[in-house]
């Protein structure tokens, strides 16, 4: 008679065997302990580091509070990740307020070729200064700076003010790093997304 007692117990094992890879593997995965927030507490996350990144804006550059005050629509990603050796990647994720209320959350990804070695972080806040450039904006399925839209990004001058010609364009950018604004940035290629949370 067919003993299926030991190929019991080697399917046991197995399965036990592949249980315990999938542990040791899962601490081996480069997912942050975010990804496993809910989508309310992930809303939360980016509403309160957007009010944070705009005061760091605000320290940096108090013109800019002028210019957010006055645009139709303000998106802002608090945390963009880009990393790589030759070939990079950016990431984040943001939030669009319009009248002061939160209107949508929206991913932002981009590549790049070049030296970059190491991980670096930057915010970005996109100003869409007309009606016309936030409903374009809203609209699109997928909306890409350079290909749907220019972005001005706004160079700080010597005197500590905004150039009065970038602040006058449809839609007005600010990138920051640790060291504060960033100067001579292009954000053309970034690709921005509506996110469902």
């Amino acid at each position: 008679m067919f003993d299926t007692f030991p190929v019991l117990r080697r399917a046991g094992l197995a399965a036990a065997a592949i249980g315990v890879a999938g542990l040791m593997f899962t601490g081996c995965t480069t997912t942050s302990p975010k990804s496993s927030a809910t989508a309310t507490e992930q809303r939360q996350s980016l509403n309160s580091a957007a009010d944070a990144t705009l005061g760091k804006l605000y320290q940096a550059s108090p013109q800019s509070k002028e210019l957010v005050a006055r645009a139709k629509g303000v998106l802002v990603f608090p945390d963009v990740l880009s990393g790589s050796f030759i070939i990079g990647a950016e990431h984040g994720k943001g939030v669009l307020r319009v009248g002061g209320a939160n209107a949508g959350y929206y991913s932002t990804t981009a590549g790049s070729v070049g030296f970059q070695a190491g991980a670096q972080s930057k915010a970005m806040v996109l100003l869409f200064m007309t009606d016309e450039a936030l409903a374009k904006f809203r609209n699109s399925s997928g909306w890409t700076v350079g290909a749907d839209a220019t972005v001005a990004v706004v160079n700080i001058g010597a005197n500590g003010r905004i150039d009065t010609n970038t602040a006058q364009q449809p839609i007005v950018g600010f990138v920051m790093n640790n060291g504060g604004l960033m100067a001579g940035v292009s954000l053309a290629g970034t690709k921005i997304s509506k996110l469902d949370l």
